[in-house]
């Protein structure tokens, strides 16, 4: 099968938790054979994993579409996604757990929502869970949900479809992975959520340590900041940098009113000082964030955050500009 002729793109990346991936190679290749469009499969290994690189390379030896990419250490679901995209040559990628979520079937259903949208994330319906998951589930996507006025309600799933273009607009770092949809809204693409059918075997009720749920509290305050302060960072610092500068202004004030009023000392006053560790922290607040600004105009001036959804234009528009053809007789005035 020629890369040239690669319709679909699927990127596996395989990290800490995985199922028996022929299995699991299996099970999604039935959802895409049902598409009839040439495929491929690129696995991405994050972090040197031999049994698994040796049950893949069997897959490639027997004739799969399987392409393998083994890191040199472990990177993150979000690198390795990227590293992914970059061997990908299909006009449509979809990205999948190393672990089953959704039945294979539920491909189909995914690849047809890229028809109205540039992205789709798939949504488990009926979801088979434990109610402690349901309420950390509704908690998270209830903050998220309020700081960056986006519902969704299963970014937990890691079935997803794009068109590529998503992919070659929208680099992902860290733990980014699970943001896209919001990364992706922000940068103006269609992005729609699917009902998809969960898979028996999605059934791990796991309990995270404490460490995890501050580190996805850290996460959605960075998406918070991406999503509405990126091109305006001065906004968010220039907002808590006047209120800080008011707030030890009008305590000054306070001061010398009672110095001069009642005759209060300023000496040795701890209110004098904070007044004046706010004056002096609300600048510098404010000053961080007109120093942003100034970045953001002298080096963001070739960034696309925008997508065109169309173009009319009249036809004589859509031809090429001629330059006049000078007359081959001109008439001559006396």
């Amino acid at each position: 099968m020629s890369n040239q002729n690669i319709q679909v793109s699927v990127i596996v990346p395989v990290g800490e938790r995985q199922s028996e991936l022929r299995a699991l190679y299996a099970e999604y290749k039935s959802g895409l054979v049902s598409l009839n469009l040439p495929f491929e499969f690129v696995f991405v290994l994050d972090g040197p994993q031999p049994s698994y690189e040796r049950e893949l390379a069997q897959l490639v030896a027997d004739g799969e579409p399987v392409i393998i990419v083994s890191l040199s250490r472990y990177f993150g679901e979000a690198t390795a996604i990227m590293v992914g995209f970059d061997h990908a040559s299909g006009a449509v990628i979809f990205t999948l757990p190393a672990y089953l979520q959704v039945q294979g079937s539920e491909i189909k259903t995914m690849y047809a929502a890229i028809g109205t949208a540039d992205l789709a994330v798939g949504r488990r319906e009926p979801r088979a869970t434990r109610w402690f998951q349901s309420v950390r589930r509704r908690a998270f996507h209830g903050l998220l949900g309020f700081v960056t006025r986006l519902n969704f309600s299963d970014l937990g799933c890691n079935v997803r479809a794009m068109k590529r273009k998503v992919l070659e607009e929208i680099r992902l770092y860290g733990d980014q992975q699970r943001f896209l949809p919001v990364l992706a809204e922000r940068q103006g693409f269609k992005v729609a959520e699917v009902e998809v059918k969960q898979s028996i075997d999605d059934r791990h009720d796991r309990v995270y340590a404490p460490r995890n749920y501050m580190r996805a509290f850290l996460d959605i305050f960075t998406v918070f900041f991406l999503v509405r302060f990126t091109k305006k960072p001065l906004r968010f610092f220039g907002m808590i940098g006047v209120v800080t500068l008011s707030i030890g202004f009008l305590e000054l004030l306070y001061l010398i009113f009672a110095r001069i009023v009642w005759s209060s000392p300023l000496a040795d006053r701890p209110a004098l000082l904070l007044a004046s560790l706010l004056i002096v922290l609300g600048v510098q607040i404010f000053a961080l964030g007109l120093l942003g600004e100034l970045i953001i105009f002298t080096h963001a001036g070739g960034n696309k955050d925008y997508q065109v959804d169309r173009i009319v234009q009249y036809p004589d528009a859509a031809a090429p500009h001629r330059k006049p053809v000078p007359d081959a007789n001109p008439v001559k005035v006396a």
